[in-house]
């Protein structure tokens, strides 16, 4: 795996002529695998011989790894991203006692009012720049980073920091001293957050998590309350900032699909169901380790191995969604029988290359000027016009 990223649908293609799953070297030399094709995919995540937990990890396990290495951080966190079986239930039940339905509702006019009040924010950066702004930047970015702190109560000075910091977890390329500063300063951060939180209870999640007990009387001790802020910043804001980037940069590319949708032939819901599976906002997700050696898709998986979830390639696999899988196509999830994406939350019991998308994201807003170019296209609504190369 290129630790420096890049786009990860050409290594795809060649991945899986080596079969459903493949081997792949980590940042580090490390070896692991990936597992590409759709169904192949389906069963390893839903196989109970393939944990999450770290100690899992052989390589890790055996001191062969060491501190900084791209990753670690994400794949040792303690948390409902790395917890198996009644561990994993038990941080889920006391998130779900925080995490309710009325507290989500109650923040939907609030994430409106973000919206309206953000959806000015390219046009005021785009006028001294010869009408281009960065869409990535002025919207995709704060909308989702702005809500996910408004839920946790986390205050505004503090959303760029944990951005940057959360990047830094999730990158392959980061050296490590800097990834090992990175870690300490973000669960500084963190602690300072949630110490406050306990102190001066409010109305939001973080408030809510360091009081929430389970049936038992037990809850989130200190590290699993990291671990689990941790994964609602960058789970909750990374995934959404790419999923915009990449929806609205296919739909420039492909202005007879946003052609359909402006005339009713498709909803928003359908690019966005599309969008996931033709460019996942994750690429390949970090970590899972059998138990035991185990066969997907006739491959050998050695026990205590990394193995990656490869969501994008499992996207266009064509055995899955048909011989036109590399073709965006908005009208594709109502086709009868059409085969869904796939995603961590579907699939039970377990609930650089790791995140796909663009660095940037510039457009030009319609309408474009004289002699844009032939690139430009006019849409009465919006901003998808003359993407520019990042």
């Amino acid at each position: 795996m290129n630790p420096a990223g890049g786009c990860p649908h050409a290594a795809n293609a060649r991945l899986p002529a080596r079969g459903a799953v493949a081997p792949v070297e980590l940042p580090g030399g490390i070896e692991g695998m990936t597992v590409l094709g759709h169904e192949a995919l389906k069963e390893f995540l839903q196989h109970p011989g393939a944990a999450k937990d770290a100690r899992h990890f052989t390589a890790l396990r055996e001191g062969r790894i060491g501190a900084g290495r791209p990753l670690l951080t994400f794949a040792t966190v303690p948390g409902m991203t790395t917890a198996d079986g009644a561990d994993h239930r038990r941080l889920r039940s006391l998130a779900a006692h925080a995490f309710t339905p009325r507290r989500v509702a109650g923040l939907r006019p609030r994430i409106e009012e973000l919206t309206d009040t953000l959806l000015d924010g390219p046009a005021r950066a785009a006028a001294p720049a010869d009408g281009v702004a960065d869409l990535r930047r002025h919207f995709a970015l704060p909308l989702p980073m702005g809500v996910i702190c408004e839920l946790l109560g986390v205050d505004a000075e503090y959303r760029d920091r944990l951005h940057r910091l959360g990047g830094q977890v999730v990158a392959t390329d980061t050296g490590p001293a800097e990834a090992v500063a990175a870690d300490r300063e973000l669960v500084a951060v963190l602690t300072g957050i949630a110490t406050a939180k306990a102190a001066r209870p409010g109305d939001d999640l973080t408030s809510a998590l360091v009081a929430a007990r389970d049936a038992g009387g037990d809850r989130l001790g200190r590290q699993k309350l990291i671990g689990t802020l941790l994964l609602m910043i960058v789970a909750g804001h990374e995934t959404t900032l790419n999923l915009i980037t990449n929806a609205v940069r296919a739909l420039c590319a492909h202005p007879e699909q946003l052609g359909l949708v402006r005339a009713g032939e498709a909803g928003w819901a359908d690019v966005v169901e599309e969008t996931l599976r033709w460019d996942a906002p994750v690429s390949c997700f970090p970590f899972r380790y059998p138990v035991r050696d185990l066969a997907v898709a006739g491959t050998r998986i050695p026990v205590g191995t990394p193995v990656l979830a490869g969501y994008s390639a499992a996207g266009r696999d064509p055995a899955a969604h048909g011989p036109d899988a590399d073709r965006f196509d908005v009208t594709r999830p109502a086709r009868p029988g059409a085969v869904r994406h796939l995603s961590e939350t579907d699939l039970l019991p377990h609930p650089g290359f790791v995140g796909i998308s663009v660095r940037s994201l510039p457009v030009r807003l319609a309408p474009a000027r004289p002699g844009a170019g032939r690139r430009a296209r006019r849409y009465r609504h919006g901003y998808v016009a003359d993407v520019r190369r990042p």
